[in-house]
């Protein structure tokens, strides 16, 4: 429901853009509405069930990079805006790249290493946000925004934040495969894996242990 109320906020923005002329606010905004959109119909040709968890929290980082970085200046604003963005979509593109590679092995913890397992998540979502800063540059470049604000520095801190949330994501996906489960993330790993049963067929679940919680409590 969060989502489409988001994809309706943007249409209305832009909307609102052709009526007052405002072509680079249009511009903006439709391109924040098909970035968005596109994660579901890849889902829809890939035939894979994405967990409403998953389509939110893809459609908040475009939005909030794109629309409210941007249109409304959160990047100014806030400094801290900027960090969020990247460091959270890196984590979340870490779960997605170990997922994505969980489900080639159709759940088999044993089919490779878990650090192996666990570096494909890593390289997944870095590469993701190695392209991101390609499309930053060209945004730039083709249509005069700034979106690289300070170029080199922002481009490099962008990176730096990206690796560290890419580990954290990899990480969550390795302390799966062990059965060591911290709290959140493991979650949304389990969620993708109801939605889409046939792509996990030889998964065996391991004993559960709690990360940080003494056996004797």
């Amino acid at each position: 429901m969060l989502t489409k109320l988001i994809w309706a906020a943007l249409l209305i923005a832009a909307a609102d853009a052709l009526w007052n002329g405002q072509f680079s606010l249009l511009f903006i905004a439709l391109a924040t509405l098909a970035l968005s959109m596109a994660p579901v119909f890849v889902a829809r040709w890939a035939d894979v069930h994405v967990p409403a968890t998953f389509m939110l929290a893809v459609v908040a980082f475009v939005g909030g990079t794109l629309f409210l970085g941007e249109v409304y200046g959160f990047y100014d604003r806030f400094w801290w805006w900027d960090i969020l963005m990247h460091g959270g979509s890196a984590v979340g593109f870490g779960l997605i790249g170990f997922v994505l590679v969980f489900m080639l092995f159709q759940g088999d913890r044993f089919a490779a290493p878990h650090w192996v397992v666990a570096v494909f998540g890593f390289c997944f979502a870095v590469a993701i946000g190695a392209a991101w800063e390609v499309f930053e540059f060209a945004m730039d470049q083709l249509f005069g925004m700034n979106m690289q604000k300070s170029g080199l520095v922002d481009t490099m801190t962008d990176l730096i934040v990206d690796i560290i949330g890419a580990l954290f994501g990899a990480l969550s996906g390795w302390l799966y495969l062990k059965g060591l489960y911290a709290p959140g993330m493991q979650r949304l790993i389990d969620e993708f894996i109801e939605r889409n049963p046939r792509y996990f067929t030889r998964l065996k679940r391991p004993e559960v242990h709690n990360v940080g919680r003494n056996d004797a409590d």
